[in-house]
């Protein structure tokens, strides 16, 4: 964190339970009534590369539809206290997107090692990534986008009407989450 405010970047993170701190100050008393303290603070542990001053900012942010208090560090002293909180948030989804993206499309292992091998193969998976969910939007796909991958990958190499294969298959129809029934278990056509 050091290194980046010395090069003059902005960060936002989570603060930890047990980091030990001292506050130094407090920043002006914010009209939102989500934020519940914004504060100046200097770590106590000499130890901890940091900046010399950080904000802390406690908020109530909303996660799986329920409010939680979280607390957030950032060597930025103007910015708002909801925009602090905001930022993380949309940090936050942007992480959750990359991991889905990996964890679905097998992005861990990259097949060239150049520069531009990883672009390519990014730019790719991001690609399929967007077919997959326009097909899962315009099928009204009702499951897991990591099982309408899944059904793809099996059957990627035959020649399938694909919007035929979704409804044989009793999931493309359904607004719930059913399992399959035995006669689906097979694709048509697929031998």
């Amino acid at each position: 964190m050091l290194d980046l405010a010395v090069r003059g970047i902005f960060w936002v993170t989570r603060a930890k339970d047990n980091m030990a701190y001292d506050v130094v100050g407090t920043m002006p008393e914010s009209n939102d009534s989500k934020i519940l303290r914004d504060e100046i603070i200097q770590l106590r542990d000499p130890n901890k590369a940091a900046p010399e001053l950080m904000r802390r900012v406690v908020a109530l942010v909303e996660v799986d539809g329920e409010e939680r208090e979280m607390v957030f560090l950032t060597n930025n002293l103007t910015w708002s206290p909801r925009s602090v909180a905001d930022l993380y948030r949309c940090r936050w989804e942007i992480e959750v997107f990359f991991k889905q993206i990996k964890q679905t499309l097998q992005l861990a292992d990259f097949l060239g090692h150049s520069a531009n091998a990883v672009r390519w193969q990014v730019w790719t998976a991001l690609l399929v990534y967007l077919l997959l969910r326009y097909l899962s939007y315009v099928a009204n796909w009702g499951h897991s986008f990591t099982r309408l991958f899944t059904i793809l990958r099996a059957v990627l190499w035959a020649k399938l009407d694909l919007p035929g294969l979704l409804d044989c298959y009793g999931t493309a129809k359904s607004k719930f989450r059913n399992l399959a029934q035995p006669d689906q278990a097979y694709f048509p056509g697929f031998r």
